[in-house]
């Protein structure tokens, strides 16, 4: 159920956007969604339909593109991808080191917009 919130808030921005652009009409979204998330993309569609009706972004598509899971290595500053079928046992290529930060793969954010 968080979808509908994520993209009423993902509208919000859409909206402003286009209000401050002189946009008559938004046709696709691209949005890069990280593969951490849980977020389905089938639904945040469906709830952007039903939320953008009678607003300029009333039929837009959303193009969504997976963002991989990349991690980095503190002890040798290596940044590297894995599956998420790897992140509980994930440990740096190149150093063997275990202690490894999220760089992307989690968030969502919008990459640009095609309008009218």
């Amino acid at each position: 159920m968080h979808e509908l919130q994520i993209t009423e808030s993902i509208l919000n921005v859409v909206l402003r956007h286009a209000g401050q652009h002189d946009v008559s009409k938004v046709v696709r979204i691209h949005l890069r969604v990280g593969e951490l998330s849980d977020l389905v993309d089938e639904w945040i569609q469906h709830y952007f339909n039903y939320l953008s009706r009678g607003t300029l972004a009333q039929e837009a598509e959303l193009a969504i593109v997976r963002v991989p899971i990349v991690l980095r290595c503190p002890a040798c500053d290596l940044s590297f991808q894995i599956g998420k079928d790897q992140l509980g046992a994930a440990v740096c290529p190149t150093c063997a080191g275990s202690k490894v930060e999220l760089v992307s793969g989690r968030g969502y954010f919008i990459e640009n917009m095609e309008v009218l």
